[in-house]
């Protein structure tokens, strides 16, 4: 058989129908992609960094870009005393909170997403349910240490809750 090439195979150079297609919904794809990252504020925002979430298409979505930095509570990295913890953006605030023996801190959560504050490792004393907006949680802690905690859903979220005498 000379002269006519199988009906499966393609001449050099050209691309399948298929092959086509699957370029063409790359280049596609990569022009929303595009559209996308050049969104952001307005060019005259009226204080310098603000933030505009209703300029954003991506101000629906519940998680951040990238999970918040742990490890510190304050500018200066000291733990912080109080008996309060918020849960927002993804974050326990303080990320180090320091209490006395005999203290009960309430964590409250105040993203939309729920949260559990639970012990980090095994056999720790904090373990809450999943908790939604507006939900608290307690605990009284009664021997000093340091009790490291996470998100469960969220493992990126870790604080600590230095206890002293």
């Amino acid at each position: 058989m000379t002269g006519t090439p199988h009906p499966n195979f393609h001449t050099p150079g050209r691309r399948s129908r298929a092959a086509a297609g699957l370029a063409v919904a790359a280049l596609a794809t990569a022009g929303t992609l595009g559209l996308l990252s050049s969104c952001g504020p307005p060019p005259h925002s009226a204080s310098a960094g603000a933030s505009h979430p209703a300029a954003s298409p991506m101000s629906g979505m519940s998680m951040p870009a990238s999970p918040p930095k742990t490890g510190t509570s304050t500018s200066a990295g000291k733990p912080v005393t109080g008996t309060a913890v918020a849960i927002q953006n993804f974050a326990f605030s303080p990320a180090t909170l320091k209490v006395p023996v005999g203290t009960t801190v309430t964590w409250t959560n105040q993203d939309t997403d729920a949260h559990t504050v639970t012990s980090a490792g095994s056999g720790g004393p904090l373990h809450s349910a999943a908790l939604a907006t507006h939900a608290t949680y307690s605990h009284t802690f009664t021997e000093p240490g340091t009790y490291a905690y996470l998100c469960t859903i969220h493992p990126f979220m870790t604080a600590t809750v230095e206890v002293t005498r």
